[in-house]
């Protein structure tokens, strides 16, 4: 159901001038977000402090991304989308905006909010609101695999293993806790998988416990694809965790954090634009945190693809 807000301008306290419309912002939140639910009427309110008019959208349970979009923006009066939500909701509206041309706002809702944390926007309400009001679009790559878009990474292996075992139930009660709780379960049952790398002319068989293509820098709640790797740079950063035991993960674990595993002897790791993912047996693919697709995985880049607010880059 379209809510329009009745907002002109931004109120202000007596004795001081409304401030102007900053634009017109077409928001929808996801109740299902770790902090989604209850936040839309929040969301709104701080957009709206912040000098954006604001028309919110409810969606129903179940419909697709494209025909909310439409919906939202059949009246051709928003000049910006604004999802409330973490990276999964992000994910499952990437293509739709990205049809539409628009800029895009974020409001991080979610338990990782990764793609917030890689291009600097607060994670508060009222700091989001204000990059979402204040600051100009920066272009923004788009990874896809199997014609899935996704904004931070895409991996098979324990990474994929590790999202089909966190319910989104666990993720809203324990937020990134969960993510540590899940990981130690899995851990120990880790094993090594073939796979059949091809990228820029070369085909390789590795042995490996996981592979990450990145397009952003950050996921899994605070993991970093690489140490200088962008959410738009033009590259996707590759790594593959070619370790023998589990207990080799653990010690990874600082240099998984900080970027910097592609040091390490049993770390295979190097940037591209396209590369293809093949297994003996069909392997789910986990992007942004969901599982969307299986190997044979196919990879690609679309650069500059699409523009989000954030703090300029410094």
């Amino acid at each position: 159901m379209l809510q329009p807000s009745s907002a002109v301008a931004v109120s202000a306290p007596p004795g001081q001038e409304a401030r102007p419309i900053a634009g017109q912002a077409l928001l929808i939140v996801n109740p299902r977000a770790r902090r989604g639910a209850g936040q839309a009427a929040a969301a709104q309110a701080a957009l709206e402090a912040a000098g954006l008019a604001v028309t919110r959208l409810d969606p129903p349970e179940g419909t697709a991304c494209a025909a909310v979009l439409a919906a939202g923006l059949a009246g051709g009066s928003c000049d910006r989308i604004v999802l409330g939500g973490g990276d999964g909701t992000l994910n499952n509206y990437a293509a739709a905006v990205r049809e539409s041309g628009l800029p895009l706002g974020v409001l991080p809702l979610g338990t990782a909010n990764d793609l917030a944390r890689s291009l600097g926007i607060p994670f508060d309400l009222a700091g989001a609101a204000r990059v979402i009001a204040e600051e100009a679009p920066r272009p923004v790559d788009l990874g896809e695999v199997n014609g899935r878009l996704y904004f931070n990474v895409a991996s098979i292996g324990f990474s994929a293993e590790l999202a089909q075992a966190l319910s989104a139930d666990a993720k809203r009660r324990w937020g990134r806790l969960g993510y540590a709780f899940a990981a130690f379960h899995l851990l120990r049952r880790a094993r090594p998988f073939t796979v059949r790398l091809r990228h820029d002319g070369s085909v390789e068989r590795i042995k490996t416990v996981q592979v990450s293509v990145g397009n952003g820098r950050h996921y899994g709640g605070g993991m970093t694809v690489a140490a200088d790797a962008r959410p738009d740079d033009g590259l996707l950063d590759v790594y593959s965790l070619e370790v023998t035991h589990w207990w080799r993960l653990i010690a990874l674990l600082p240099w998984l954090r900080a970027g910097t595993q592609g040091r390490w002897r049993d770390v295979r790791a190097f940037r591209t634009t396209a590369l293809e993912l093949h297994t003996r047996r069909p392997r789910p693919v986990n992007t942004d945190g969901e599982l969307t697709t299986w190997t044979p995985a196919r990879f690609r880049l679309h650069p500059a693809a699409i523009r989000v607010f954030a703090p300029a880059v410094r």
